[in-house]
């Protein structure tokens, strides 16, 4: 089995890499192969909105994305982690995430998909916010993550949410940090009700 864990932060070994390890262990425990992808040393350009992949099913750019395309299409479980900017993704994420309108065209413009729809992906997604987070606040970045899921035919399974990253860090939350590593193990056992 293999997972592909993407880190969506510009700051490495801080509150979202420190979760998103933790899944990893839990993943790397039950014997999956994880490849972690730390975004901010990629480079991948915006989408234009030129439609080339409506016409051919793949995106026309060359650049750093084109190394995630497939792994996307192998990967059995995809877990995503970024912090929480103005309620959303991260700028690189977003990025990431837009480009993956090849998929989305390939699907329902040309009705041949350039990812596998027929195998079964199970995905989490992991949030961090500085401050106190009230209601629905993640809101923003669960919309996009919905999509994003949907685009790379992976079942949205989990979300792991942390707020008061800037007074609390997450590696003073023992019982968080447990049940990162918990979900990592759970997103093993598809449950595809």
């Amino acid at each position: 089995m293999k997972a592909l864990a993407i880190l969506g932060s510009p700051r490495i070994k801080m509150n979202t890499d420190i979760l998103l390890d933790k899944v990893i262990d839990g993943l790397e425990d039950r014997d999956v192969f994880v490849e972690k992808i730390e975004l901010r040393k990629l480079n991948i350009h915006p989408c234009i909105a030129c439609g080339a992949c409506e016409k051919t099913g793949n995106c026309f750019m060359k650049d750093d994305m084109n190394l995630l395309y497939n792994k996307f299409d192998e990967a059995d479980i995809v877990v995503f982690a970024s912090p929480l900017y103005f309620n959303s993704v991260t700028s690189m994420s977003k990025i990431m995430i837009d480009r993956c309108q090849m998929f989305w065209s390939s699907k329902y413009v040309l009705n041949k998909s350039s990812i596998n729809r027929a195998k079964k992906r199970n995905g989490l997604f992991i949030c961090t916010g500085g401050s106190v987070q009230k209601e629905n606040i993640f809101l923003g970045a669960t919309l996009v993550m919905d999509l994003f899921f949907k685009a790379i035919n992976t079942k949205y399974q989990y979300n792991l949410f942390a707020d008061r990253t800037d007074k609390i860090l997450v590696k003073e939350r023992i019982e968080l940090l447990d049940k990162a590593y918990e979900m990592g193990q759970k997103l093993v056992d598809f449950n595809w009700i």
